[in-house]
């Protein structure tokens, strides 16, 4: 895989894994007493994750709330969900992508012990990256930080002023494995500093949104549930968003804010 740089200001607010697999039956109480027990040495918080579902007919429109075990650290900075069709890790302390991957092995390795699923069917992981820069000269000021393929706006202008705010989405490689960026100039946060998950909280003001889904979804066959089909992929996927972030941004955010010691 090679070595991948460790920048000492990384703007990750949040990092989420999602393992997608087969829907199974709502966990028991003894299957969630099961799972905190495995998890307890890094994970002993329990507390449940709330999902509600909106669904809308000619009839109305009705609401499903679901409860699914969390367990959290101590510092509640990191998560793992058992959802019946998902295994969902969070953090909003991201050191290295190998620390993120034995977080989500305990995660399946735990689940398949208590309470086996029987086939994966996507994996994601999303890299929320607020960009946040000393001295911004207003929205024009974005070019010198962020590439050009996503601030050339700021160059178009009606008579009256130049773009102020603009957000985009696009796709990078096929149905079946790629990375989809959402990107934009927005002000306070992307992710809450109030939230359940507690993160270090700048002082709210002007962000560029680099947030990253990069995915894998298993073609033909409904491959098992078991690290040693999960790991590759793991690895390729988390790969292709660093490559893809690594373009998004310029040499003069690289070296004057991402490396600049503190």
């Amino acid at each position: 895989m090679g070595n991948r740089e460790i920048y000492t200001n990384a703007p990750l607010a949040l990092t989420i894994v999602e393992l997608r697999h087969t829907t199974s039956p709502a966990l028991s109480e003894t299957d969630k007493a099961g799972l905190k027990t495995l998890l307890a040495n890094s994970f002993p918080i329990l507390k449940p994750s709330q999902q509600v579902s909106l669904t809308v007919t000619n009839a109305g429109s009705t609401e499903v709330r679901s409860a699914y075990p969390r367990y959290m650290t101590r510092d509640f900075t990191e998560a793992i969900t058992f959802r019946d069709d998902a295994i969902v890790v969070e953090t909003t302390r991201y050191k290295r992508r190998s620390a993120l991957r034995d977080v989500l092995r305990q995660a399946v390795d735990a689940r398949q012990k208590v309470s086996p699923v029987d086939g994966v069917e996507r994996l994601g992981i999303r890299y929320v990256n607020e960009v946040r820069v000393p001295n911004l000269d207003g929205a024009t000021g974005w070019q010198y930080w962020i590439s050009g393929a996503l601030t050339g706006i700021s160059d178009v202008s009606t008579e009256a002023t130049a773009a102020q705010t603009w957000q985009g989405m696009a796709v990078f490689g096929t149905p079946s494995a790629g990375v989809a960026l959402r990107h934009g100039t927005f002000e306070g946060y992307a992710v809450e500093p109030a939230g359940d998950l507690r993160r270090p909280a700048p002082a709210p003001g002007p962000f560029y949104l680099l947030d990253l889904d990069a995915y894998w979804i298993p073609g033909g066959d409904v491959p098992q549930l078991d690290w040693t089909n999960v790991e590759e992929h793991f690895n390729a996927v988390g790969l292709a968003a660093y490559e893809l972030f690594q373009q998004l941004i310029t040499d003069n955010y690289r070296m004057e804010v991402l490396e600049r010691e503190q």
